[in-house]
């Protein structure tokens, strides 16, 4: 992949309270399913398997192995040096860089050859927004309080799409201080080396680690289910 270039996978994630009994779970490594078992929602349960499916699914396309020999890990992170930075690829040598997120009835995927984030958000009540906005950098806040106020909530959850985009992209996820960088309206004030994008159709972003701006390709997976069953 050149650089600048990020392929966006989405995928529509299971609606039903039972998808994950319907999905081949085959790929998913013992971690993610005692992972999953934890969730008390069957639904948020479905969804967290089909995003890690998915993962696993397009990654496997770049490196050409199968997606249930991948193996995860974590680089240190950048704040403490401690084993919880960003999610990598362990054991295949040269690798592409990934994140993924997902949100609700929506998942992405983004690979690229340089360090990347992307991050979707719901729009929010706007009594979250009121209690989350004090959170933001100063000059966030100013722009997001110029808003009007029937479109504030939309407004700040593409702020918020943009802020973790970068957080993952750098490895540090909210450990460090959402006030911490501006992220809002002037790319020209964002984060050195870093291109913040959003994207469109839903409040989402990615954040590349490059001087080049992101050329956002987009891309749909379908998970295959499971075969049924013949009775006895």
């Amino acid at each position: 992949m050149s650089p600048g270039e990020v392929d966006l996978w989405d995928l529509r994630l299971p609606d039903r309270d039972d998808g994950d009994g319907l999905l081949d779970t085959s790929d998913l490594d013992d971690r993610e399913r005692a992972r999953a078992a934890r969730f008390v929602s069957p639904r948020s349960r479905a969804r967290y398997v089909a995003a890690h499916i998915a993962l696993r699914r397009v990654l496997s396309t770049y490196l050409g192995l199968p997606a249930g020999e991948l193996a995860f890990g974590r680089d240190p992170c950048p704040g403490c040096g401690g084993p919880h930075g960003r999610p990598v690829l362990t054991g295949s040598g040269s690798v592409p860089h990934f994140s993924l997120s997902h949100s609700r009835g929506l998942a992405v995927v983004a690979v690229a050859a340089t360090p990347v984030g992307v991050d979707v958000q719901y729009v929010p009540p706007a009594r979250t927004v009121e209690r989350c906005a004090p959170a933001l950098h100063p000059r966030e806040q100013t722009e997001l309080a110029a808003v009007p106020e029937v479109r504030r909530p939309e407004a700040f959850a593409r702020l918020w799409a943009r802020k973790e985009a970068y957080l993952k992209g750098i490895g540090t996820g909210l450990s460090r201080s959402p006030a911490a960088d501006y992220l809002g309206d002037d790319p020209r004030a964002h984060p050195l080396g870093w291109r913040v994008h959003d994207l469109t159709g839903h409040p989402a972003a990615l954040a590349l680690n490059s001087s080049a701006p992101p050329r956002p390709i987009p891309r749909t997976l379908r998970l295959p289910r499971r075969r049924p069953t013949s009775p006895a």
